[in-house]
């Protein structure tokens, strides 16, 4: 088995696919240098380094056999972070190039197809509510800012939906697990990469005085309006996932 290492991104793993087949490796598998562990002294590594050329190489053929929305499918295998996701994209370009009269992603037959197909469903499901449950609160300094914490890196797909939302208005979005955001200020809307971890307390203590008092009474009219003989739990879960639930205003 020879491991080919990349360096974590969508253009690093399409260069270590293409080199794949350059170097005709037939018993391989691609793994993220940053957590690969390396048992067997003996065993066969290969360092990947990125090229954009290669990588580009290789979507541009995929998309001749699966189109955009096929590409747009991997793009979510990639961003789920599942432990297989390399993997399972190696095998899809392999089987687009065997069979390339068909469409490979619609084959549910297939074991890794399969699994692509589940992965991307979750992922759409993380990423719908992420546009349904993101709260922004506004700063001092005039901008709304929004924390995540999703299971999956969803940021790229939910950027375009709050771009084309709220263009009247600065806002970020900040995924505290991932340790980045997106920033719009009204013209561009740009990925960032901050040094350092959001500080919660500190981030609370730069509300705006009229986000503090908005907060106060929305919980007030949550709590005026609840009517506790309707009610029901079970089914306000099924809706609102608790896990969501530290998003919330009125949930505080």
């Amino acid at each position: 088995m020879i491991s080919l290492l990349y360096d974590g991104s969508f253009e690093g793993l399409f260069t270590a696919v293409f080199e794949v087949f350059e170097y005709r490796y037939k018993d391989v598998e691609i793994v993220n240098r940053d957590t690969f562990h390396q048992e067997n002294i003996f065993a066969e590594t290969h360092e990947v380094i990125t090229q954009p050329e290669k990588s580009e190489r290789v979507l541009n053929k995929l998309e001749k056999y699966i189109g955009k929305p096929g590409i747009h499918q991997l793009l979510k295998v990639f961003l789920s972070e599942n432990p297989e996701m390399e993997n399972l994209i190696l095998s899809a370009v392999k089987q687009s190039i065997k069979h390339p009269g068909e469409n490979i992603l619609e084959n549910f037959a297939d074991s890794d197809i399969l699994k692509i197909s589940k992965i991307c469903k979750s992922v759409d499901r993380e990423r719908h509510r992420m546009t349904a449950f993101v709260r922004f609160e506004k700063m001092q300094d005039g901008i709304f800012f929004a924390r995540i914490d999703p299971d999956f890196n969803v940021l790229p797909l939910i950027r375009k939906h709050f771009k084309d939302r709220y263009q009247d208005q600065k806002w970020m979005i900040y995924d505290l697990r991932r340790n980045y955001g997106i920033f719009y200020d009204l013209k561009h809307c740009d990925f960032f990469y901050p040094d350092e971890k959001l500080d919660l307390y500190q981030y609370q203590q730069k509300f705006h005085d009229e986000e503090k008092n908005y907060q106060i009474l929305w919980q007030r009219y949550f709590t005026k309006t609840n009517i506790a003989e309707r009610k029901n739990i079970k089914l306000h879960i099924q809706h609102v996932p608790k896990r969501y639930w530290k998003y919330l205003t009125e949930k505080r």
